[in-house]
């Protein structure tokens, strides 16, 4: 996310934050709109599941989650009342959670919310580590997928095993997978995916995802054409990042995303632990 993308957002979501005796909390309906959700029958069902989140926590979902009403000024004059929810940032957070992850509001509202500072750079850098752990549970979700496609063509998890490496030395302009682990010093039992930055999760979740299709829609079968084919892909990923002046195996390692998830499920347990509640 653009650095003045998280600048503007930042300023919309501080703008529209409320206080109550000392306590800070967002309205839901003026949150539906911060959140780019246009109908509000499809923002109460994220509202539900966000309800559900904080009971699984052992909150009052009371504490964090308060029906008001409120009156709205109608298109032809006078005045109606309609419900509304009082939320605590903790209640945002949970919203977020569970909100579509396609919208790039939702990805910084989960670090905005998060975050009892609201300095800047550690916004961005939440959300770039937010996006570095999606994209690598994605490139596992992938890769499973394509075992199991690869199993029903013959290819057993050894033969899997060749199939992704011959893969990354694809990718990697020859570098084999042994190789970019020794490069950017990963240990030899944690998978490279774990160190890689985000741009490159992502080139090698493309290249499989192009893998799962093709061989699935021509219906390849047996380790020789499913690696020719694999290898094909890596190499077309490879030759778009190239255009681009991105030459994947010579980008640093990142941290350890084992860390980074740690770190991520250790704020949320703080923002927990420091919110005002509503009725406090």
């Amino acid at each position: 996310m653009k650095l003045e993308v998280i600048t503007k957002y930042q300023k919309t979501f501080e703008q529209y934050a409320h206080k109550e005796n000392d306590t800070e909390y967002w309205l839901a309906r003026e949150l539906q709109e911060l959140l780019a959700y246009s109908n509000w029958q499809n923002f109460t069902k994220v509202i539900e599941k966000a309800v559900i989140a904080c009971t699984n926590s052992k909150q009052q979902t009371d504490d964090h989650f308060l029906g008001v009403r409120k009156k709205v000024d109608m298109p032809k004059g006078g005045t109606k009342e309609i419900d509304d929810i009082m939320l605590t940032r903790y209640a945002c957070y949970l919203i977020a959670q569970n909100g579509d992850p396609r919208k790039e509001q939702i990805a910084f509202a989960m670090s905005y919310f998060a975050l009892q500072t609201r300095k800047q750079e550690l916004l961005v850098q939440r959300i770039n580590e937010i996006e570095r752990v999606k994209a690598r549970k994605k490139i596992s979700e992938t890769e499973k997928e394509l075992s199991g496609i690869l199993y029903e063509r013959g290819v057993d998890n050894r033969g899997f095993g060749r199939i992704r490496s011959k893969g990354d030395q694809a990718l990697f302009g020859g570098n084999t997978t042994k190789a970019m682990k020794y490069r950017l010093s990963v240990p030899k039992n944690r998978p490279l995916a774990d160190f890689l930055p985000t741009i490159t999760i992502k080139a090698k979740d493309f290249a499989n995802e192009i893998t799962n299709f093709n061989v699935q829609k021509e219906n390849l079968k047996g380790e020789q054409k499913i690696t020719t084919e694999h290898i094909k892909n890596n190499k077309a990923v490879r030759e778009i990042l190239i255009k681009r002046n991105i030459k994947p195996e010579e980008l640093p390692p990142e941290e350890d995303i084992k860390k980074v998830e740690r770190r991520l499920k250790s704020e949320n347990k703080k923002l927990l632990k420091d919110i005002k509640k509503l009725k406090e």
